[in-house]
């Protein structure tokens, strides 16, 4: 996540953070080891090397995405650059301080600059502590920012979803549909009450199914066949000798799992889009088997006057996308001649 406002606050802070690291150095040299220009310049060698090396290390780490990795190994990574960064710095003050000790550009106390391996290995080991401490508040402030942006696009993630499902749940429960059946139902008190009694029963099955499942559940295709078996005989009211149905439904695939409505929203958009706007109507095909671990829907419907939109936008259709998503099934609607097939395949 490099994104520029951080990346400026960074450098901000990062100047902020060594020019008092700086300044408290020659401060101690100053109070503890005498004012000599030597030590100044090894004060001020140090923090800008450091400045530097933080800096490049900070770039090098979000351009090769070292937060994709593993804690471990990010942590590996980070550890081996202070170390290497420390050992730069060291070269950088050796490479500055010796020719201005040569040519009498500068003074220590001591006369000359103690590189002997015991002092090398302390001055290298206090830059490491210094480099490392740094890098901790960096790194794990960008920690921090990145679980804060990560818990934040789930949340929105989830709202979306739960967006979605409040507009599939809306697209479950199609007005145009209550009102129909409610208006068939009212005709068909005075002319066949035992018709009205069963046509009540399966609008209230339906309306029950609609509001109890959510994109979590799985229900077999035996429970969901069921459900569409009376919506389509609520349809058949309204629809009468223009909706027919052809259904191919394999024996062995009734256990077989799929989301919730899945298949009912399938068939609520070939009547939509298909059989509604055909003046002679038409038959509905809807066949299902279950092969190698996979259950194949299709729903094929007349294409209609007007050409359904291919790409399938509704928000029933989107809904049913999303409960897709992360697993390895496929749903496709394709234009077959006169006729439209939807094709959904769910890996059980």
């Amino acid at each position: 996540m490099h994104e520029p406002n951080s990346t400026l606050r960074f450098w901000l802070l990062n100047t902020i953070a060594w020019a008092a690291y700086a300044l408290l150095n020659v401060f101690l040299m100053a109070q503890f080891g005498g004012a000599s220009s030597g030590g100044m310049l090894i004060g001020v060698t140090l923090a800008a090397a450091l400045w530097a090396i933080s800096g490049v290390l900070r770039g090098r780490a979000l351009t090769l995405h070292w937060w994709d990795d593993p804690a471990p190994v990010l942590l590996s990574k980070l550890a081996a650059s202070v170390v290497l960064g420390a050992l730069l710095a060291q070269g950088v003050i050796a490479a500055v301080l010796v020719p201005a000790l040569r040519n009498g550009w500068v003074q220590l106390p001591a006369g000359a600059a103690d590189y002997s391996m015991a002092s090398a290995i302390g001055y290298w080991l206090n830059t490491a502590i210094v480099l490392a401490l740094w890098t901790g508040v960096w790194a794990g402030l960008h920690s921090m920012r990145r679980a804060r942006q990560a818990q934040l696009a789930q949340l929105r993630a989830e709202a979306a979803h739960s967006a979605l499902e409040r507009d599939a749940l809306r697209a479950r429960l199609n007005p145009h549909f209550v009102f129909n059946a409610l208006n068939n139902l009212r005709a068909l008190i005075h002319e066949d009450p035992e018709r009205a009694r069963e046509m009540v029963t399966r609008l209230s099955r339906t309306l029950r199914h609609a509001l109890e499942h959510n994109g979590a559940n799985r229900v077999t295709l035996a429970e969901e066949m069921a459900v569409v078996d009376d919506y389509l005989a609520i349809e058949a009211v309204h629809y009468e000798q223009r909706l027919r149905v052809v259904k191919d439904v394999s024996a062995d695939g009734g256990s077989a799992l799929l989301p919730a409505m899945a298949l009912q929203l399938l068939v609520e958009n070939a009547i939509k889009h298909g059989i509604a706007v055909t003046p002679a109507g038409g038959e509905l095909h809807i066949a299902a088997r279950l092969q190698d671990g996979v259950l194949h829907l299709r729903v094929e419907n007349p294409l209609g006057v007007a050409a359904a939109d291919t790409a399938g936008h509704g928000v029933g259709l989107a809904y049913l996308r999303a409960q897709l998503q992360g697993t390895t099934g496929r749903f496709e609607l394709r234009r077959e001649g006169a006729r439209m097939q939807a094709l959904l395949e769910v890996p059980q």
